[in-house]
């Protein structure tokens, strides 16, 4: 992606498919009624709940959760195919795409089988939502640490790329206030919002992209990918200011909070673009 606010977006690449052969774990789950919107769409803050569960269960199924039992996330990817809506059962299913000695990219699949009922008779064709995280393997002091020789084993049988490097996808700099058309705008964080750690939670980020969403319903009625990454943490007390570049084909969001000497700086960036069809 272009480093510029306005610049051309590259073209998007679809995430790799999982290895011919490869294990892989696999869930299931249903879409509950607090997951959807108004219009009974899947939120992407409950698609980013469901990645947090469906690796929950992952770990606690190996015996990742003695060896190396704390991860965060540096980057989220999210494709919407076809929109998931409720009600529905879906099935998760997740496998490691890409690693190295301290991170990984975990792929995570989720298909549903779309029903009815009185509230949402109509048949829709089934959702598939396609997502890629970046996740670095941290000890008890949240330091980046190696994988233990038996996660690495797991994981990269899995995967050919054993060669994983970071490289961000969205603009980090935000533009200055005057660059952009429309006027910062202050996100209320909530005491729900923040996990045991006092970090704010993957989803909460995404609650405050719906909000956005709702003004771009050309992006969230097509085939879409969002792009969420987590520069710095955001914890209990700091206020979060959202600055939006709206495009044709995209939607950049650089979420500020105050930095030690007072001047603001990026948290977190976000971008939600069109997917080729």
């Amino acid at each position: 992606m272009d480093v510029s606010p306005t610049g051309t977006e590259a073209p998007i690449a679809p995430l790799s498919d999982r290895k011919d052969g490869a294990r892989f774990f696999e869930g299931h789950y249903r879409v509950r009624t607090g997951d959807v919107d108004q219009q009974m769409r899947v939120r992407l803050d409950a698609v980013a709940r469901y990645l947090q569960d469906v690796a929950n269960d992952n770990i606690e199924a190996t015996e990742f959760h003695s060896t190396d039992p704390f991860w965060i996330v540096r980057r989220t990817i999210i494709d919407v195919i076809r929109p998931i809506s409720w009600p529905a059962g879906f099935t998760a299913q997740r496998w490691c795409g890409a690693l190295s000695t301290r991170w990984t990219n975990m792929r995570v699949r989720l298909t549903a089988d779309h029903e009815t009922n009185r509230f949402n008779p109509d048949p829709r064709p089934d959702g598939l939502i396609e997502t890629e995280a970046f996740w670095i393997n941290v000890n008890d002091q949240g330091m980046p640490s190696r994988l233990t020789d038996s996660a690495f084993e797991m994981l990269s049988s899995m995967t050919d790329e054993h060669r994983l490097r970071w490289k961000s996808m969205n603009p980090e700099q935000a533009p200055a206030p005057g660059e952009v058309e429309l006027p910062d705008r202050e996100h209320v964080l909530r005491s729900t919002d923040f996990d045991p750690f006092k970090h704010l939670n993957n989803a909460a980020y995404l609650e405050a992209v719906e909000d956005e969403l709702i003004d771009r319903p050309d992006l969230v009625d097509v085939p879409h990918r969002v792009v969420i990454e987590y520069l710095r943490p955001i914890v209990p007390g700091v206020t979060l200011t959202l600055r939006r570049v709206r495009e044709p084909e995209r939607l950049l969001i650089w979420m500020l909070i105050p930095g030690e000497d007072g001047q603001q700086v990026v948290a977190a960036t976000v971008s939600v673009s069109k997917l080729p069809v």
